[in-house]
């Protein structure tokens, strides 16, 4: 490889990251002709294969489709109403649309990225490059940062000097390390529980997400399309998928998901997907640091338990690639400036959540008596107190105000 640095090109933003918080800002951008590029690690065949969740909230929709972003998701995503909390060896349905007026799409996250990376690249002609490798963030507290890294194609080392950098390159990206200690808190949580991900050719066994509360620990299920469901079941954090044969998971997953005689029986199928997910989270505080602007996972990670991650980081997107047109375009600094604090509002509202479902999830799995009967107690609650219901439902579906 080469070390030669050819001439600097200038571009008003450079994007690290190609998933759904940095391929949105780059189509915010492009849509309002500002020129940026996006630099990823990943081929293009990769980022529109990797798996990930599918779980997208109302409001993050209705954002999608006011950038017009959202056509393919509306024609394919299949539209949720209700879930399902099954315990005590019985099943109670949450209607939350009759509650709320509100519901989830379920639309797997590669098959968005696919849809924005069409959008930004081959329709509103962004420069997007992948594969690229030993990316450095430069001069972030200056008024002119800068982005090299190494391209794949000659091993040439190339520059581009910019006037912002979007950090949206995930949890170990190196967006995530840029800020220095002394600048930025990272709020660290680990929940001390692994989660078994599974990815089953079946189809769905119900019309809707079913939740698992048992003394074994929790199980989840959750449609993927009409012929993939995605499950999950409850196990020590760092443990080997190896240790879960195929008999064992469907044994589990019956035992887990049992609803009484009224239930419908899972469909089999077979596991095409097996990995453990240790269940952390972590805030990074602040999100800016000189003229970088973090967004997605390098900013924040929630634990896939209430499905919130892609929700966050479509939430940034819409907030930084706003912010960052309005200052670009007319150079108006107010929503960059409050960048970090409007997004932090909703993110830590959504940590809060995620703590207080994970004791739903596994608190009768917790071997302690006591712990299991304030989890039923929750629970019994949700279906019989209309405020509690409300306050799930708010919560459950992003509905809230984030003052």
């Amino acid at each position: 490889m080469t070390t030669n640095s050819p001439s600097s090109r200038h571009t008003p933003v450079v994007i690290v990251g190609a998933g759904p918080a940095g391929l949105t800002v780059g189509n915010i951008l492009r849509a309002a002709s500002v020129d940026c590029v996006v630099l990823e690690t990943e081929s293009r065949a990769s980022i529109e294969q990797r798996p990930r969740a599918g779980v997208v909230e109302e409001w993050a929709v209705r954002g999608l489709q006011q950038r017009g972003l959202a056509d393919n998701l509306l024609a394919r995503a299949q539209r949720h109403t209700a879930c399902e909390f099954r315990f005590g060896g019985e099943r109670y349905r949450f209607p939350y649309s009759e509650l709320t007026g509100r519901h989830h799409w379920v639309y797997p996250q590669p098959l968005l990225v696919t849809d924005l990376v069409h959008e930004y690249v081959d329709v509103r002609g962004g420069d997007a490059r992948f594969s690229v490798r030993d990316v450095e963030l430069r001069d972030l507290t200056s008024a002119r940062p800068s982005v090299s890294y190494t391209c794949p194609d000659t091993g040439e080392r190339r520059l581009l000097d910019c006037d912002f950098v979007v950090g949206a390159d995930g949890a170990r990206g190196v967006s995530r390390a840029a800020p220095p200690p002394e600048h930025a808190r990272i709020a660290r949580h680990d929940y001390g529980i692994g989660w078994l991900a599974l990815l089953a050719e079946a189809p769905p066994s119900s019309d809707c997400v079913v939740f698992g509360v048992h003394g074994n620990g929790f199980a989840g299920h959750m449609a993927r399309s009409p012929e993939v469901t995605r499950y999950y079941l409850q196990c020590p954090p760092g443990d080997d998928p190896e240790n879960w044969p195929d008999d064992r998971v469907w044994s589990e997953l019956h035992l887990r998901l049992a609803g009484g005689a009224d239930a419908p029986a899972l469909t089999e199928g077979p596991l095409v997907e097996k990995r453990v997910l240790d269940m952390h989270d972590y805030v990074v505080e602040p999100m800016t640091y000189g003229r970088l602007f973090l967004a997605g996972d390098s900013a924040h990670l929630v634990a896939p338990i209430a499905a919130k991650g892609m929700n966050l980081a479509l939430h940034d997107a819409f907030l930084l690639g706003d912010a960052l047109v309005a200052y670009l375009d007319g150079g108006d600094g107010d929503g960059l400036d409050g960048y970090s604090e409007a997004c932090l509002r909703r993110v830590w509202d959504y940590q809060e959540f995620s703590q207080w479902l994970s004791e739903v999830y596994h608190g009768t799995a917790a071997g302690d008596p006591f712990r299991a009967g304030t989890t039923f107690a929750r629970l019994r609650r949700l279906f019989t107190s209309p405020a509690a219901a409300a306050a799930f439902a708010e919560q459950y579906l992003g509905t809230a105000e984030h003052y």
